[in-house]
C-alpha cells in the first residue's frame, strides 16, 4: 500500500498531467485542413505565420475528394478548427450538415458579393477564384506531329491517345469543375458520351489538378488539363508550355475559407479567418 508523501506526490502528478492535456488544445494552436496546392498552401500559411508567430498552424492537406470524404467521416467528432481553401461546390454540403461556425470577419464589406455565402450568418467567404484550361508543350506536340488544339472536342481526336494526363473528376477539384463545365456546355447526355471519348485518349489520370500541366510541362505528356494558375507557373518557371483556353467556354470554381464548428480554438480561427480577407 502506497504510503500518504507517495500518494500526494502521485495526486499533484495527475493533476499536472491534466493540465498539460488541457494545454494542447488551448488557444495559440490551429490544426487546419486544405485541398489547395501545396506551394500555395505554404506560401499562405508561412506569412500568416509571420503576421502571428503567437498562433502555430498544423496543416493537413489533401485533394478535394480525398479531403471531403475524410472531413464528412469526422463530421459528428470534428479533428479540424479551421478550412483553408475547398471548392465551393464541396463547401456548400458541408454547409448544409452545418459543419461550419457562424462568423462575419473583418473586411466583409470590401468582398465582392459573389465570393460571400449569401445565407445569414455568414459562415464560409470566397478566397480567390479559378477555371480551367488546356497546357500544351510544343516542343513534345512537335516531335509527335500533334495539332494544336483550340477546343474540348478536338481532344478525342484518336491522334491524340496516350498523350495526355487529366485530374480524376472523382478526386480533383479540377477534374470535377472540368466534368460539370462540359455538362453546362453540352447537357448532361452529350457530356456523358464525351467523357467516354475523351476517356479512350488519356494516358493517366492524376488526383491533382496541377499535375497534368507540371507534366506537360516536365514533356511526359503534350497535353496537360489543368488550371491556369498552375499553367502560368509553368510557364514562368521556362517550359515550352502554350495555355490554351478552349472555345467552347470553361467553368470556374471558388476556393473558400470557414471556421469549423467544435474548433477549442474559437478566436485564434477567427484571427485567421480575418488574416485571409487582409
Amino acid at each position: 500500500m502506497f504510503n500518504k508523501p507517495i500518494k500526494k506526490i502521485f495526486s499533484i502528478l495527475f493533476v499536472l498531467s491534466l493540465m498539460s492535456f488541457n494545454l494542447g488544445s488551448n488557444a495559440g494552436e490551429l490544426l487546419v485542413y486544405s485541398s489547395t496546392d501545396a506551394d500555395n498552401l505554404k506560401h499562405y500559411m508561412d506569412e500568416f505565420q509571420k503576421d502571428h508567430p503567437d498562433i502555430k498552424v498544423n496543416v493537413v492537406r489533401e485533394s478535394t475528394g480525398t479531403m471531403a470524404a475524410k472531413m464528412m467521416a469526422e463530421k459528428d467528432n470534428p479533428q479540424a478548427d479551421f478550412l483553408f481553401e475547398m471548392a465551393a461546390t464541396v463547401a456548400l454540403n458541408m454547409e448544409a450538415e452545418g459543419m461550419f461556425v457562424e462568423y462575419t470577419p473583418k473586411g466583409m464589406d470590401a468582398i465582392d458579393q459573389r465570393y460571400v455565402d449569401n445565407t445569414a450568418p455568414v459562415t464560409w467567404v470566397g478566397n480567390y477564384g479559378w477555371a480551367g484550361c488546356i497546357c500544351w508543350n510544343r516542343i513534345e506536340a512537335e516531335k509527335l506531329g500533334l495539332p494544336k488544339p483550340t477546343t474540348w472536342a478536338e481532344l478525342t481526336n484518336p491522334i491524340y491517345k496516350g498523350h495526355i494526363s487529366m485530374p480524376n473528376p472523382a478526386s480533383s477539384g479540377t477534374g470535377f469543375l472540368d466534368a460539370s463545365s462540359w455538362m453546362q456546355i453540352w447537357g448532361e447526355e452529350e457530356a456523358w458520351e464525351y467523357m467516354d471519348a475523351l476517356h479512350e485518349n488519356i494516358a493517366v489520370y492524376t488526383h491533382s489538378g496541377s499535375k497534368p500541366c507540371k507534366q506537360a510541362g516536365a514533356g511526359e505528356f503534350a497535353i496537360g488539363i489543368s488550371w491556369p494558375g498552375r499553367a502560368i507557373k509553368v510557364i514562368k518557371a521556362g517550359a515550352p508550355i502554350d495555355m490554351i483556353i478552349p472555345e467552347e467556354g470553361i467553368g470556374w470554381e471558388m476556393q473558400v475559407v470557414a471556421i469549423m464548428k467544435g474548433t477549442d480554438n474559437l478566436e485564434d480561427a477567427k484571427t485567421l479567418m480575418d488574416w485571409t480577407l487582409g
